[in-house]
């Protein structure tokens, strides 16, 4: 390998399917690396002194270290490195923005085309579980503390891999009827095939954590009997509850929110129906998505696959400052998805349902003292776009279980659980990370919420 590679070979990402094969299936796009490509592109790696890579990933990742044992084809022990730092990698190599994390950070971003970090990550435990690579069952010898989990999520698995890890029976209670949360049931399947989760949740089994689906806490058993039965509690319930726009019209019907509507989707390619989130099927309809983060692109593109004659996103803001990933955006943009950017939603118009929004164009204000620029409306600019059904995915906000007061568990004014610097909430024997703690964030975040978290437990314990 050459110490000029990255300019002797450019960045390549994986082949993807066809744009115009995309639009009917909901299987992932990126084919991924084979062997040759994966080492040619590990070693345009810089290995800078300071790796800002790292520094920007959530988690930690070495990401040098192990794009340098790709290089050398030692693809077992690199995915073991992976593995220490990042429960989930070959789900966050899938569904990370990587453009605004690690790639965006790397030293090649200036002129040469970042190192593609999350498809290598992907690649590594890939290959790895090929060769029949799997992560090590716990070393340490049982220290006799048992901890319940409350949600099968991101920051749940994080939380439950590293007590596993250190020892700790643990067992882990979900809604659901499978693992993953919102990975499962949220995100589409052309970005994570649910097959992924349920290969990863089998690796969890196997290293020795336990699962008790279908089970909602409050309701088919109480936090009660969990404090009863375990030294402590981890809360990993992310955030469910839709923010709204305020604006006249938003309780029409053809009014959508987008997590019921990702669900429904999903549930129904599972062959898993649930009537609290129907299938939706959007097939010869005008759709509007209101909004620009990832969810709103997983709307949009799950609209497309669907048969929508028209996709259209309206954000308030320029392309530049869409909070989504641009990979995704791209993607959306490939698929036949139309973009209005400087767009703010004021009213949804229709008489017996949705007919159409009324939108105002915006201008980028003076930025704010966190440096976030507000759109201010242009006067004189309003304008009507036809649509037979509007998905508002505008972010979610937490959603407190009503027991939380009964069990001595604190919030702040927006609903987050407050926590000390070790997760511990105001019960002392509970614990919680993720979405609930810190408000709707990345899937990455979460899995080091969750497992920072278990450290906190762990001292607790005093294991």
């Amino acid at each position: 390998m050459s110490h000029f590679s990255f300019i002797e070979g450019p960045r390549k990402d994986p082949e993807k399917l066809d744009a115009e094969q995309r639009r009917h299936e909901f299987r992932e796009l990126y084919t991924g690396f084979d062997l040759g490509s994966a080492r040619l592109q590990a070693d345009r790696c810089l290995h800078c002194g300071n790796p800002y890579c790292e520094w920007k990933c959530p988690v930690h990742n070495y990401i040098p270290n192990w794009l340098q044992l790709i290089v050398e084809n030692r693809i077992e022990e690199a995915a073991a490195m992976s593995h220490e730092t990042n429960t989930l990698p070959e789900i966050c190599g899938r569904i990370c923005p990587q453009d605004r994390l690690c790639e965006g950070a790397c030293t090649l971003n200036d002129g040469y085309g970042a190192v593609t970090i999350g498809h290598l990550e992907r690649f590594i435990t890939e290959e790895a579980i090929g060769r029949g690579w799997h992560p090590e069952a716990p070393r340490r010898t049982a220290n006799g503390k048992r901890v319940a989990i409350v949600g099968a999520g991101p920051a749940g698995l994080g939380c439950a891999d590293i007590l596993n890890r250190a020892g700790t029976e643990v067992l882990v209670f979900d809604r659901y009827p499978a693992v993953g949360g919102l990975l499962t049931f949220g995100i589409p399947p052309f970005k994570l095939e649910k097959a992924v989760i349920a290969r990863r949740a089998q690796l969890l089994e196997d290293m020795g954590v336990r699962f008790q689906l279908n089970t909602e806490i409050g309701k088919d058993l109480s936090m009660t009997q969990l404090l009863t039965d375990y030294d402590a509690v981890f809360l990993g319930m992310g955030t469910y509850a839709a923010k709204e726009g305020g604006f006249p019209g938003e309780n029409l019907p053809g009014m959508i929110k987008a997590l019921p509507y990702l669900i429904g989707n999903v549930r129904q390619l599972l062959d898993l129906p649930d009537p609290l989130t129907p299938y939706i099927d959007l097939a010869g309809k005008r759709v509007v998505v209101l909004g620009g983060g990832d969810t709103a692109m997983d709307c949009l593109r799950t609209a497309i696959r669907q048969g929508a004659v028209q996709v259209t996103c309206a954000y308030r803001r320029d392309e530049e400052n869409m909070p989504g990933s641009r990979r995704e955006v791209a993607n959306a943009r490939e698929e036949g998805v139309h973009f209005l950017f400087n767009r703010q939603p004021l009213e949804i118009l229709g008489k017996d349902t949705v007919s159409g929004v009324r939108l105002v164009e915006t201008r980028l204000g003076d930025p704010d003292p966190r440096g976030r620029r507000h759109p201010e409306m242009v006067a004189g600019s309003e304008q009507v776009l036809a649509a037979d059904v509007v998905i508002i995915a505008f972010g979610f906000d937490p959603s407190p279980a009503p027991w939380f007061a009964g069990h001595g568990i604190h919030l702040d004014e927006r609903g987050r659980v407050l926590t000390n610097a070790q997760f511990q909430t105001s019960n002392p024997r509970v614990f919680a990370g993720g979405d609930m703690r810190t408000g709707s964030d990345l899937v990455v975040t979460a899995v080091d919420e969750g497992r920072r978290a278990a450290n906190g437990i762990l001292d607790y314990l005093g294991v």
